[in-house]
């Protein structure tokens, strides 16, 4: 070989052997209180994550260390003059900052450093997240309004405003900050540009009790002379004019809409200018002449003030700003996925109606808004109604406005208005409301002609990134998994909701039940956290809770039972065990605490009634009673985990003492110990304890016989009601029936998810009941995500993806899948917080191919089903004999493996 081309291979090698591999290797994905490259943040000690790229087997983190400072090329260099952790012997991927105090309005830049086992140390590039303002008194705005409103009386004026403020920029800057909070909604522009992409913020609160702000980087968006700022804001929550049972309209903070913001300039020479809101503000009504994140938007745009929001418009009609005590003195950070306009979609199908209507058809039910897009002349007027069902060919909402109060016909269900300002195409979309739908009829007050192309919907919630996908060869296990998904988003808008058009609550029952189909489908830490800090802020002094939360006040008194406000407690420890992380659980601990010591002094024997109960069952009726006491013991026991957790060790025996007291009054009163039979036996008696873990171990096989027993005896079908639905099919696998429920989650005929599959649901119903309203009987809601603890049931049951107690966070998982008979294959992904775990098998006659992916730093602990024996197993293309610690349980490292079993 020549010397020339020795020397071309010699760098090749090089690289594919040395630089290829420390580049893979390199820790990514770095995030800050779980988002990438945050701004704004109010933290002292913000928690920081990484992931390990390396896919070899075994792969695992042994130290790490962390720089942090102000000089991004000074921390790529390998200094950090705020914080330098040191090599640190651990295999931690989430690290709270330890080191100077933080500086409001301040960029940290910070990267870290890995060990792998062999000692090779692997350096991530920089992320960064920026400081907001801390403290309260860091902010120089003042609270502004229109002045429309007349607080404590109710608010007539319907319109909403706009605001203005020019600004004059003389001198080169370096960066510039827009900090907005708001009571109420907003849409922020600087020299008529919209900055950012969020829709419906801020997230609603408790307004009286705490208020969001948030932070937009809007140095591009300023120009050297003058510049003009925009502020639109809306009623959401804080202003509700429309009328419905939970009373938002006689809400305590109820007022207009109102608005404090600093935008902090830094000049190229060092020097910073602050400008704030103040009484030099000015303000117009906008051609938004009313708005209800209830019921819909109207829109006159003959109304319009084109440039409001730009340099040099004539605002010397504008009047001045109301300057107003602010909302509360608890003004925080907004550090949270987004809600945002996620996916668009076009028409499936148009139809007309007659020459003034039209019906689109989207092909599925979201969550979310349309955008008309029409020509005509000015004053025409059009009305878009929308709803999830249809009834002799035209839009049905009998299912829908069951809640609503109108107190007259000036604010239509689920129906936007915009009237024509005739200036050529004009488009039109709420700004300030979002809706549940899958058709919409579009009426003209005259003859009109619309196309496909002339409305569009928008798929609308928080933006939370996916992590899990479920493929299986049944197609009708994938719709029911997809429409799952679906529900679950159309209920996320920045609180977790129990559907996106009649009520739109934060059920706290919906909630809880949800949560691990939220968890295994999408990375949902940063709602979770804003919410339970609502749970916070709506909690009485003796620990009870309300039913919806947020709420003006209503549900204190109904609903609020054991069965649903078990929110406080069931959320955060799922949060810890999806993410190892007990941040959110010890912030909660004594919210916990006081609810469940309230549940003792008012129920001292161990039992409580305390409930709503198995709601909407099929037939079988269980005794609120049992439901409630079981959840009452699961609070005890997570409360008793969680002091053991932070040393708590006089509060652990209190409550694990509690717990027993319960389970053993539960069971003295229900099982009869000779039958192995809870109660009258239905579905949700047996399967209830079996799931919750109440049922001795002795007497499991058998309280798992006679609920499969009973199964059989219903048809194998399901005969549950909203608590069943998630007990149910888990009992089942969990206990050697996995078969009998995978039976019972594929039926198609009713009662079952598969049955609104067939009758074209492409989302989740409220009811059982609910296939369709020919018979115009159904008046349940057609998007609901409150028994789809079916879609976590297809990563635990069929991918056998769970986490464990012990190292929680999938540190550990526990790979305990089952090979369902009737299924040929599945594929099951999440991406937990160390990587991708992946847990695919497929049926090769007598034989189960398993493939099974264990992400770096971490291990599995897989459990061979029962009647399955292990062949042979492969990782990274090399055969190895599995690690085991006892029979037919197998302790797997890190990485690629290919497992063979076989029946025994």
């Amino acid at each position: 070989m020549e010397k020339k081309h020795l020397k071309i291979f010699l760098l090749i090698s090089f690289i594919v052997c040395y630089i290829i591999p420390v580049f893979s290797q390199t820790p990514s994905f770095l995030r800050c209180e779980y988002l990438i490259n945050p701004i704004g943040i109010d933290c002292t000690s913000p928690r920081l994550t990484w992931m390990l790229n390396d896919s070899r087997p075994g792969a695992l983190q042994k130290a790490y260390r962390l720089k942090i400072g102000t000089d991004s090329v000074a921390v790529l260099s390998g200094k950090g003059n705020v914080w330098d952790s040191g090599k640190v012997l651990s295999d931690k991927i989430l690290v709270s900052y330890n080191g100077q105090p933080l500086i409001p309005f301040t960029r940290y830049y910070w990267c870290v450093e890995t060990w792998d086992k062999g000692n090779a140390v692997y350096k991530s590039s920089f992320a960064y997240f920026e400081t907001g303002m801390m403290k309260q008194n860091n902010w120089k705005g003042s609270w502004i309004s229109d002045g429309n409103g007349n607080f404590g009386k109710g608010i007539k004026e319907k319109a909403a405003p706009y605001f203005r403020k020019e600004i004059n920029i003389s001198s080169p800057i370096v960066s510039a900050r827009a900090y907005i909070a708001v009571a109420g909604l907003y849409e922020l522009s600087v020299n008529g540009k919209r900055i950012g992409n969020r829709q419906l913020d801020p997230m609603f609160t408790r307004y009286d009790r705490r208020n969001l702000y948030a932070t937009y980087d809007i140095t591009d968006f300023l120009k050297n002379g003058e510049n003009a700022v925009g502020v639109w804001l809306g009623n959401g929550w804080y202003n509700l004019q429309s009328t419905a049972v939970w009373y938002f309209d006689k809400a305590p903070w109820r007022n207009r809409p109102a608005f404090c913001m600093d935008i902090r300039i830094t000049y190229k020479d060092g020097s910073v200018k602050t400008i704030s809101t103040d009484n030099k503000w000015k303000t117009s009504l906008s051609p938004l002449v009313f708005n209800s994140i209830y019921t819909g938007e109207h829109y006159d745009a003959r109304k319009i003030q084109n440039g409001w929001n730009k340099p040099e418009f004539d605002d010397s009609k504008w009047t001045n700003v109301l300057v107003r005590p602010a909302p509360s003195q608890n003004i925080v950070s907004e550090q949270i996925q987004p809600i945002r306009r996620v996916e668009k979609i076009c028409p499936k199908s148009i139809r007309k109606i007659d020459e003034k209507t039209w019906l689109f058809d989207f092909g599925q039910n979201i969550s979310g808004v349309t955008r008309l897009s029409v020509k005509g002349e000015k004053g025409t007027t059009f009305t878009l109604k929308h709803g999830e069902e249809m009834k002799d060919g035209r839009i049905d909402m009998s299912n829908l406005d069951a809640h609503y109060r109108p107190t007259d016909d000036t604010d239509p269900f689920g129906t936007d208005i915009y009237i024509l300002g005739g200036g050529g195409e004009e488009t039109f979309s709420p700004h300030f409301n979002y809706k549940g739908f899958q058709y919409v009829e579009v009426t003209c007050d005259r003859p009109f002609t619309l196309a496909a192309d002339n409305l569009t919907a928008f798929f609308t919630h928080s933006d939370v990134p996916p992590v899990g996908k479920v493929m299986t060869s049944n197609p009708l296990i994938n719709k029911i998994w997809e429409a799952a998904n679906r529900s679950y988003l159309s209920n996320l808008i920045g609180i977790p909701t129990d559907c996106p058009h009649r009520e739109k609550n934060g059920w706290t029952g919906d909630a809880h039940i949800a949560i691990e189909t939220g968890l295994y489908n999408f990375d949902g830490i940063t709602v979770y956290e804003k919410w339970m800090a609502d749970h916070q802020d709506e909690q009485q002094p003796n620990g009870v809770l309300p039913a919806i939360i947020p709420t003006s006040g209503w549900g204190y008194h109904w609903a609020n039972g054991l069965d649903w406000t078990s929110t406080i407690a069931i959320i955060p420890w799922n949060i810890y065990m999806f993410y190892g992380d007990s941040h959110l659980l010890k912030s909660c601990y004594e919210n916990i605490k006081l609810y469940v010591d309230h549940v003792s002094d008012k129920y001292p024997d161990g039992l409580t009634d305390w409930g709503l109960g198995d709601w909407v069952p099929v037939k079988s009726k269980t005794p609120v009673e049992f439901t409630s006491s079981i959840y009452y013991y699961v609070d005890a026991k997570i409360l008793s985990d969680a002091a053991k957790i932070f040393g708590k060790q006089e509060d652990s025996k209190k409550y694990s003492a509690l717990a027993e007291k319960i389970k053993t009054a539960l069971n003295k009163k229900y099982l009869n110990v000779e039958t192995g039979v809870y109660g009258e036996g239905n579905q949700t008696e047996l399967s209830f304890p079996l799931f919750w873990g109440l049922v001795p171990n002795e007497l499991k096989l058998k309280v798992a016989g006679q609920l499969a027993k009973r199964v059989t005896a219903d048809n194998n079908h399901l005969d549950v009601g909203l608590l069943g639905s998630e007990s149910l099919l888990n009992a089942l696998s969990d206990n050697g029936y996995a078969d009998l429920a995978y039976t019972i989650a594929s039926q198609k005929d009713y009662p079952s998810w598969g049955m609104w599959i067939e009758n074209g649901a492409t989302t989740l119903f409220e009811d059982w009941k609910s296939v369709s309203s020919t018979d115009g009987k159904i008046k349940s809601s057609l998007n609901h995500i409150m028994v789809g603890e079916i879609d976590a049931w297809f990563y635990k049951a069929l991918g056998g993806i769970h986490p464990d107690f012990l190292q929680p966070g999938f540190k550990n998982i526990l790979l305990r899948p089952n090979f369902i008979t009737n299924l040929e294959h599945v594929k099951v992904q999440y991406r937990s917080p160390y990587g991708e775990i992946t847990s695919q098998w497929e049926h090769k006659g007598k034989k189960v191919i398993y493939k099974v992916v264990i992400p770096p730093n971490s291990t599995a602990s897989m459990t061979v089903p029962q009647g399955y024996r292990l062949i042979k197993a492969k990782v990274g293309g090399e055969k190895i004999d599995l690690e085991s610690s006892s029979k037919d349980l197998y302790l797997l490292q890190s990485g690629h493996y290919i497992i063979e079993l076989t029946r025994k």
